[in-house]
């Protein structure tokens, strides 16, 4: 049985939430004045007793957005999830099924990881060729304050999108898992965030096409500086003194014509992802009545 369910429809002509259930760890907070009066809209934040996920802990949630409606899933902070007892993972599970001309945004703040930690994540989108989806899905390094810095045992998270009959629109998967060659964190080198981007559908089209435009010339820009530190050294300098970017990002398309684009990023500090996603999807205010993450 799921831990929460939530259906938003068209009532009256507004995206209504017809039906509300959350058990024990979980609870759903649906705030009327979210949004300025007139927004066709329904928030939903997503909190956990104790402020996080405890060793062991199951969730599972389903979502369905109905026909013509938006919504928008969020959280209040980051998403904790605490030491594991022996080797007990502590996973959370959900399924969204978007309708026609629908539109949801999946907006959270990060998962940060405790040492030693294990995680498991799965996101479900079913959709059909007119639904619209946003989606960021993303971790921290940890702990910063306690010296913890990719210090986790196990973090797995699975974003799997279907059209209609099951047809496979976009699977991925991060895996980050503590090996005895080499570490998270060296592996990861200095970058402390990473995060992935999803957005899809005809009424996204006008902020994507902004996106890969913004991502195309903020990567130039960065190369160049990179590139320019160089060219002050000796001749003689290893290609591993080329100067990493502080921040990366990649857009790529997906999908039939492309209606889907995918940004990847990486970043040496948590509040320049932050950056980041307020100014990429400021534009989506107008849908959602306030401007994501602001």
């Amino acid at each position: 049985m799921a831990t929460g369910k939530v259906v938003v429809e068209k009532i009256g002509g507004r995206s209504t939430a017809t039906r509300c259930f959350s058990k024990y760890p979980l609870k759903f907070l649906l705030p009327t004045k979210a949004a300025p009066a007139g927004t066709d809209v329904v928030w939903i934040y997503t909190i956990t007793y104790g402020g996080g996920i405890v060793s062991g802990d199951s969730i599972s949630c389903e979502f369905t957005i109905g026909d013509g409606c938006t919504a928008v899933l969020t959280t209040q902070s980051s998403t904790k999830v605490y030491k594991a007892i022996g080797s007990q993972c502590s996973e959370q599970i959900s399924e969204a099924r978007i309708g026609s001309e629908s539109l949801l945004v999946v907006i959270p703040d990060p998962v940060t990881c405790f040492s030693t930690a294990r995680y498991y994540q799965k996101q479900i989108f079913r959709l059909v060729s007119d639904s619209n989806l946003v989606l960021v899905d993303w971790i921290t390094s940890g702990r910063h304050a306690n010296g913890e810095k990719w210090d986790f045992e196990f973090y797995k998270s699975i974003n799997n999108v279907y059209l209609e009959d099951d047809h496979p629109l976009f699977l991925d998967t991060v895996l980050l898992e503590k090996r005895s060659i080499q570490s998270i964190a060296e592996r990861m080198q200095d970058y402390q965030a990473i995060a992935m981007v999803i957005l899809f559908g005809e009424k996204l089209k006008e902020i994507q096409k902004q996106v890969q435009e913004n991502v195309k010339n903020m990567m130039s820009e960065q190369l160049q500086i990179s590139y320019g530190s160089r060219r002050y050294k000796s001749e003689s300098s290893s290609r591993n003194d080329f100067m990493k970017p502080e921040f990366i990002a990649s857009c790529s398309t997906f999908g039939p014509e492309g209606k889907g684009v995918v940004i990847r990023i990486a970043s040496d500090s948590t509040e320049s992802v932050y950056n980041f996603l307020r100014q990429q999807l400021a534009q989506l205010q107008p849908l959602l009545g306030q401007p994501p993450y602001a």
